[in-house]
C-alpha cells in the first residue's frame, strides 16, 4: 500500500498583512474586546448583503423598469432605498448612465470615499494614489490599462466623490440581453462596471465581485 505523498510545494502562504489581521484578531478575542460571534456577522453582511450584489441589484432594475430608473436618475438615494439599500457612506448618492456618447468614470481625489451600501468596501487600487490623481489628468489613459479602450468620440466625465455625495455608474445593458431575467441581468453586473473602470457584458469571466 502506498503511502499518500502530499506535494506541499502548492500551498499559499497567508500574507503579512493577512498575518497580522488574524493576530490582531486573536488578541482582541482573547482580551475579551471581541465578540467573535459578532465578529463573523459583521463580516457576512459586508461578504454577502452589502457589496457589489447590492448594487448590481440596483442596476438590473434599472434596466428592466423605466420608471425606477427615472426615480433612480432623479433621486439616487431614494430609489436605492426602495431596495432596501441605505446606510452609512450612501446617505446621499447620484447615479450617472452611460451612453452610447458618455462614458462616466467615478473616483475620490481627497480620500477613498466610497458608496458602501452598495458597492462594499472599496478595492485597494481605488484608493490607491495614482488611481486618484491620474482618473481625473488622463482618465482615458486609466480606462485604458483596466483593459477598456473606448472611442475617441465618447466623451469621459470623471465624477469625484466626497463625504457628502457618492456616485454610482449606470452601465449600458449589454446587446444580447434582452431575453435575461433580471436575477439573470444582475449576475453580469460587475463592480468595476458600477465604478466605470469596465462595461458589462455577457461573458462574466472576466467580472471582479
Amino acid at each position: 500500500m502506498k503511502a499518500a505523498h502530499h506535494d506541499h510545494s502548492h500551498q499559499t502562504v497567508p500574507s503579512d498583512l493577512t498575518l497580522r489581521v488574524k493576530a490582531l484578531e486573536s488578541l482582541l478575542v482573547e482580551k475579551g474586546l471581541v465578540d467573535p460571534a459578532a465578529l463573523d456577522a459583521l463580516i457576512d453582511i459586508y461578504e454577502h448583503k452589502i457589496g457589489p450584489r447590492n448594487g448590481a441589484r440596483v442596476v438590473a432594475r434599472a434596466w428592466v423598469d423605466p420608471a425606477y430608473k427615472e426615480r433612480l436618475l432623479d433621486d439616487a438615494t431614494a430609489a436605492i432605498g426602495e431596495l432596501g439599500y441605505t446606510g452609512g457612506q450612501g446617505e446621499h448618492m447620484i447615479v450617472v448612465a452611460n451612453g452610447p456618447r458618455v462614458h462616466n468614470l467615478v473616483v475620490c481625489t481627497l480620500c477613498s470615499c466610497y458608496p458602501w451600501p452598495v458597492l462594499g468596501l472599496p478595492p485597494v487600487w481605488y484608493k490607491s494614489a495614482p488611481y486618484r490623481s491620474r482618473a481625473v489628468i488622463d482618465p482615458r489613459g486609466v480606462l485604458r490599462e483596466f483593459g477598456l479602450e473606448l472611442p475617441e468620440d465618447v466623451e469621459i466625465r470623471v465624477w469625484d466623490s466626497t463625504a457628502e455625495v457618492r456616485y454610482l455608474v449606470l452601465p449600458e445593458r449589454p446587446a444580447g440581453s434582452e431575453k435575461l431575467s433580471e436575477e439573470e441581468l444582475a449576475t453580469l453586473v460587475t463592480r468595476d462596471a458600477m465604478v466605470g473602470v469596465a462595461k458589462v457584458s455577457l461573458q462574466r469571466s472576466g467580472a471582479s465581485l
